[in-house]
């Protein structure tokens, strides 16, 4: 069996969506082991592989890839399975539906549907439908994995459950080729089964919690599948439309409700989600959800008996603003930084212990925190922002904890709640705390040890059941030691830890980025190639807003439909890189620069100059040192990372690792690069 150098795996797949599905699967899975990259025909392969393990979708994928598949390479085949993440969409169809199964040729139909059935999905008929396919039935309903373009145009009803992904086994066989299985085998298969897992538990969750709101509210609870037949029916609208659930299930809902006014709007996919309208002679509040575009719930409620306190409540959260606006699919990048961030964001949503997030400005932390929150299960309570940064010190006391009536000069007649108590309930979000005084983390401190807070002038303690984001662009380990933020307060707001990327350490999200942010404006207009290179060339120390900010000012000054190197704005436009103090430390006589001045990016410059500086001062450097050194500031590597650019590195002839005490050395061209790098710095 080949080892091959370096832990490297190169994905190669026919489409671009397939490339990308798979490239986060496997990315999720190892890429803290090994060094992932996947490419696709259709967005272009660069070059020949040579000594080189790669993994193919499938076998028909050989015969495009196989001018770029070169000497000493290994193939494996994946082996692929369903897209567990989608499977709640199957679900709920009722037994016995009949669907195409769509998918691009003979043998992945008959495979896919296997496979479903194998995994217990058998209460669905499944009829295989591929290109060329002849004695086609007319069903109005397919099934496909991404393969949307060959769907039959009778279909009426699509349901795609994603892209297959890789099988645990395939997966074991890459590590295997590296000789990883034995340490790292138990520990990749737990990932892969506990994803699983949870997304089984949420599922089971959603099921007692469907039935619980069935058989437990005070409502009429109606659902009904996309073909408009009675699937859910309880007591209380038994008592309501005095039809018996027995003789109500299965059945069209026009043939149970007659008021063809009401039926309209249960069918209707029109924005309005209620209305009020005569059910046996009662005024009744009808709402309506839709569920994954195949199932329809629909409460009723007595219009005398209340107006619905819970949504009075949900529209005054809108009206104020106390909502959150975002959720993780807002969150762009195929970067593997952004997707390790976000799955790990993701499963911190699901406690509820206090969040410190920490990036540099532009990074998006409030759009992480409103993700964090709607992804909780106090995702029907209140959002509320605070920047503390933008606000007083007296005003943030007072908007925070609330005021009584007299409490100071100007104090609102009756006083002021404050926005820990508006937020009860809810999530609470505190931007910028490396800005807040020490007088208010003495109080922030209490807030978070006894959940208990007292107004402003008030003598009464108010409990409060707040979930508490926090965020900061400041070192704040080092404010705790020039004594201006409170080490307690600290360890009391990172009991759970999220550091964001910046833009400059995923370079590869900046295209995806850029396009994603020309499409909210105008979709018609497009990016030129070169523009895209130049971008990519750029540090970005704004971050994610500056680029956005650049895309909105190319925007506003094009002058035709696509954006070019010429509607640039000036180098006056763009943020400069933070001020750094030079003394004897490595890390602080690390020079910065713009990425348009040399070949390296910034985490390559770092670790260079780093092992540049041990190397003069006679010390040895190792990968654990390096980390380290990167955590004091706002690089952060972690030793895999720190791994994967060594070895990148040394590929490119800048540095050698040699085996006992000599540790890692730079090339005589990696200490050529780094002099030319200096010259242009000074």
């Amino acid at each position: 069996m080949t080892k091959f150098e370096n832990n490297h795996v190169v994905l190669i797949t026919v489409l671009k969506e397939t490339r990308k599905a798979l490239h986060q699967q496997l990315a999720e899975m190892v890429s803290d082991l090994l060094d992932i990259e996947s490419f696709s025909v259709e967005e272009r392969i660069p070059k020949v592989f040579h000594s080189t393990l790669i993994v193919l979708p499938n076998k028909f994928t050989i015969e495009s890839v196989k001018d770029f598949i070169g000497e000493n390479c290994e193939i494996i085949i994946a082996k692929r399975t369903l897209n567990y993440e989608n499977v709640d969409q199957l679900l709920f169809l009722p037994e016995g539906t009949q669907a195409l199964y769509v998918n691009d040729n003979h043998e992945t139909v008959y495979e896919s549907i296997e496979t479903m059935r194998q995994l217990g999905l058998n209460h669905i008929e499944y009829i295989p439908y591929y290109p060329g396919k002849t004695n086609i039935q007319m069903i109005k309903l397919a099934i496909t994995p991404g393969e949307l373009e060959i769907i039959p145009n009778f279909v009426e009803k699509v349901i795609n459950i994603g892209h297959r992904l890789i099988d645990i086994t395939t997966i074991m066989s890459i590590l295997e080729r590296f000789h990883l299985m034995e340490e790292y085998g138990n520990h990749v298969s737990e990932r892969y089964y506990r994803k699983i897992v949870d997304l089984t538990k949420n599922l089971a969750k959603a099921h007692r919690q469907l039935h619980q709101v069935i058989d437990g509210v005070g409502d009429g609870i109606l659902a009904i599948d996309y073909n408009g037949r009675i699937v859910v029916f309880n007591e209380f609208l038994e008592n309501m439309l005095k039809i018996e659930n027995n003789k109500a299930i299965g059945r069209p809902i026009d043939s149970i409700i007659d008021n063809i006014d009401l039926v309209n709007f249960i069918l209707s996919t029109s924005q309005q989600e209620s209305g009020i309208f005569v059910v046996n002679g009662l005024d009744m509040i009808v709402e309506r959800l839709h569920i994954n575009d195949q199932s329809i719930i629909v409460t009723f409620r007595n219009a005398l008996k209340t107006i619905g306190f819970e949504r009075k409540l949900r529209k005054e959260f809108v009206k104020k603003g106390y909502v959150a606006k975002y959720n993780f699919p807002d969150i762009v990048g195929i970067s593997s930084s952004i997707q390790e961030t976000k799955q790990i964001a993701k499963r911190l949503a699901k406690n509820d212990l206090t969040v410190l997030i920490e990036g540099e400005s532009g990074t998006g932390k409030e759009l992480f925190a409103s993700a964090i929150h709607n992804a909780s299960f106090r995702n029907s309570g209140p959002f509320l922002a605070v920047n503390f940064s933008a606000l007083s010190d007296d005003l943030v006391e007072s908007e925070l904890f609330g005021y009584e009536d007299g409490a100071f000069t100007g104090a609102k007649k009756g006083g002021k709640i404050g926005l820990f108590e508006q937020a009860n309930g809810g999530t609470i979000f505190l931007d910028e705390i490396g800005d807040i005084s020490l007088k208010l983390q003495a109080r922030l401190l209490r807030v978070l040890q006894e959940k208990e807070i007292m107004r402003v002038g008030g003598s009464q303690i108010i409990p409060i059941d707040v979930r508490i984001i926090a965020a900061t662009n400041k070192n704040l380990l080092k404010m705790i030691q020039e004594n201006l933020f409170r080490e307690d307060l600290y360890h009391r707001l990172k009991v759970l830890f999220i550091h964001l990327p910046e833009l400059r350490v995923r370079r590869n999200d900046i295209e995806i980025l850029a396009k994603h942010f020309v499409a909210l404006s105008d979709r018609k207009v497009k990016i030129e190639n070169e523009l895209i290179e130049e971008l990519q060339g750029y540090p970005w120390y704004g971050n994610v807003r500056e680029l956005k900010n650049t895309i909105d000012y190319m925007l506003a000054v094009r002058t035709g439909n696509q954006l070019t190197k010429n509607d640039l704005p000036n180098q006056h436009f763009f943020q400069k890189p933070p001020h750094r103090k030079t003394n004897s430390d490595p890390i602080e006589s690390i020079p910065s620069f713009y990425s348009g001045s040399s070949t390296l990016d910034e985490e390559s410059l770092f670790i260079l100059s780093l092992i540049m500086n041990y190397e003069e001062q006679g010390k040895m450097i190792g990968r654990r040192i390096i980390s380290e050194k990167s955590q004091e500031i706002a690089i952060k590597l972690s030793e895999a990372q720190v791994r994967h650019r060594l070895n990148s590195l040394k590929i490119r002839g800048y540095l050698q690792t040699k085996r006992g005490r000599a540790g890692i050395n730079l090339t005589s061209k990696g200490r050529e690069i780094l002099n030319t790098i200096l010259e242009r710095s000074l």
